[in-house]
């Protein structure tokens, strides 16, 4: 009878710590990681790892001197030799260790065995990474980063950079529109593409850059974000009115590129440009960003009227994601639906969107719209997104590389803010005035009487 009260006292705690840590690790996964899991999966590392190297074929036979040595000091048996190990270097959300390849190996080899390395080491998932020849570094992410999206406070933004999701090897997906420039953006209804279009909206809000959009559904994605834009249409009958303006701004803009190249003698060869970011600070124009939301608004048709419409700014929208980027101008080019279905230049304008992002869809018609050309093996992946985690989406680019990404949750109202807080930087773009939207007076309230302005009198 003691004994029973005796293990019955020993075992209420350690049952409360055992409930204790399979809470936090549900509810709170970095905790547990860094309180429990992190230092686990680093003991069975250093305990496991010559003999989990030699089971997943990663080990070579040792040097003849290696061999000598080894029978010269000790009776030991002469095992295989693994990849030297540099130090474990733990992170909020996993583990970072370099290996340095031993002769013959490739980092292709360390990748095929990444998932006989994640269930060796009881991690979530691990990445390999090339970061010069002959050494690789091992990525373990501890849990599923993408369930409950934390931003790394340490991100690479900068001017025309903007860290809009978190990719599941918790590194963080920047849209850097000077490395890709024009991309496609797909999502069904709640799938998450109008928060990653937010983030978009908001990172490059705080930065020297003009943002127009087009919002064929009369507004409603985009006129929140009225204070920072330099234009907006609203319907097609205005973006058929906009989309020839930036042409002629692209086009005044190779003028004065064009102006620059007139080579006098003994010019520098570093002054002559074939983009504006060759010009000097004083000539250079401020970028343009152009977000077309819903794009198959753009070519859907009634009439034959309204075929003369689309084909002209079909054409329009070709132009600028041809030549845009030298003069300064971006695309993003954001729908639920993008096929070849929609009519003539749907597939030649999808051939200049270089970086694509696939959220949930509808049809796999749309997911191999957006990435079969360019990494068909995502296909799938973006076709298995599920309904309930919205902002989860497949990202690739035309090198073939691809991985999910989801958004961090973004409210509109603080998205709506931060345009509101940086409207003086809306640049002066002469041309794009009259599709200036108008932005609605705030109502503040005020604790005493409202005074309202007089004239002057004598």
């Amino acid at each position: 009878m003691a004994d029973l009260t005796t293990l019955l006292e020993v075992g209420g705690p350690v049952a409360a710590l055992g409930g204790g840590a399979a809470y936090t690790r549900a509810k709170y996964p970095a905790v547990y990681w860094s309180a429990v899991g992190g230092p686990i999966s680093t003991v069975r590392l250093l305990n496991s790892y010559s003999s989990v190297m030699e089971a997943c074929g990663l080990t070579v036979a040792p040097s003849r001197l290696r061999v000598l040595a080894v029978k010269a000091t000790t009776r030991r048996e002469v095992r295989p030799v693994p990849p030297r190990r540099g130090l474990i270097r733990p992170t909020s959300t996993g583990l970072r260790i370099r290996l340095r390849l031993a002769p013959g190996q490739e980092p292709a080899d360390v990748a095929a065995s990444a998932e006989r390395l994640r269930h060796a080491w009881g991690v979530h998932a691990v990445y390999v990474t090339t970061i010069k020849p002959g050494v690789v570094e091992l990525r373990l992410v501890g849990y599923d980063v993408l369930r409950r999206v934390r931003m790394p406070r340490k991100a690479d933004s900068g001017f025309l950079k903007v860290p809009v999701a978190l990719r599941e090897n918790a590194t963080p997906f920047v849209r850097d529109y000077q490395t890709v420039p024009h991309q496609l953006t797909l999502g069904a209804t709640l799938s998450g593409k109008s928060m990653y279009l937010r983030h978009l909206i908001a990172g490059l809000a705080r930065q020297a850059v003009a943002l127009v959009g087009i919002d064929c559904k009369r507004g409603v994605e985009l006129a929140p974000f009225a204070a920072r834009l330099s234009a907006l249409a609203t319907d097609p009958d205005e973006a058929a009115e906009l989309l020839p303006v930036l042409v002629k701004e692209m086009e005044d803009r190779y003028d004065l590129i064009k102006a620059r190249q007139g080579i006098a003698p003994g010019t520098p060869d570093e002054e002559i440009t074939s983009d504006i970011w060759g010009l000097p600070d004083s000539e250079r124009p401020v970028p343009i960003v152009l977000f077309v939301d819903e794009v198959a608004e753009l070519f859907l048709t009634a009439t034959r009227k309204d075929e003369e419409r689309r084909d002209e700014m079909v054409t329009q929208l070709i132009r600028l994601a041809q030549l845009g980027r030298a003069a300064g101008i971006y695309l993003e080019v954001c729908g639920q639906r993008f096929g070849a279905e929609l009519g003539k230049g749907a597939t030649m304008l999808r051939a200049q969107l270089t970086g694509r992002v696939c959220h949930r869809v509808n049809d796999e018609a749309s997911a191999k719209m957006a990435l079969g050309d360019i990494a068909p093996e995502a296909v799938s992946a973006a076709c298995a997104i599920a309904p309930e985690l919205p902002g989860l989406a497949v990202a690739g680019d035309n090198s073939g590389g691809w991985s999910r990404i989801r958004t961090p949750y973004l409210s509109l109202g603080d998205a709506a803010e931060i345009c509101r807080e940086s409207a003086h930087l809306v640049p002066d773009l002469p041309a794009l005035k009259p599709f200036r939207p108008d932005v609605p007076v705030r109502l503040v309230e005020t604790s005493g009487p409202v005074i309202l302005p007089h004239p002057v009198t004598d």
